[in-house]
């Protein structure tokens, strides 16, 4: 193997600098199989461009969610599609999705944006 394909091997399993997990509190388990959108704010236009979609896994987490090289500064909003979630799971829900909204000023560090969710609540926080 080449050091290019090497390092193109290595670059693909770098992990994301965005990352979450979703906890259902209300059952007390992960929240897995959630769709998960991301976007940023187009700074001029002030229009949301979606960057990718995800869906959490098994433990809640949606580990790839962007690439380090697409990671820049800016406003960034993360939609959860938490109504989908809990109609999978045969419950009603007061909330149809949840977005989470913050600012990168640093790309270089690394960000956690974790949603503690249950029917009728959520709350979110900056993890490390």
């Amino acid at each position: 193997m080449t050091w290019l394909k090497r390092y193109m091997n290595m670059a693909a399993t770098l992990p994301s600098p965005l990352t979450t997990h979703v906890l259902n509190t209300a059952q007390g388990v992960p929240g897995a199989n959630m769709t998960i959108i991301l976007y940023r704010l187009d700074p001029i236009s002030s229009v949301w461009n979606l960057l990718t979609t995800g869906t959490t896994n098994e433990d809640g987490r949606c580990p790839e969610l962007i690439k380090k090289e697409s990671f820049i500064a800016g406003v960034y909003k993360m939609r959860f599609e938490t109504g989908k979630y809990w109609d999978a799971l045969g419950e009603r829900c007061f909330y149809p999705y949840v977005e989470v909204v913050f600012t990168i000023t640093d790309p270089s560090q690394k960000y956690h944006v974790p949603l503690l969710l249950s029917c009728f609540s959520y709350s979110t926080y900056r993890g490390s």
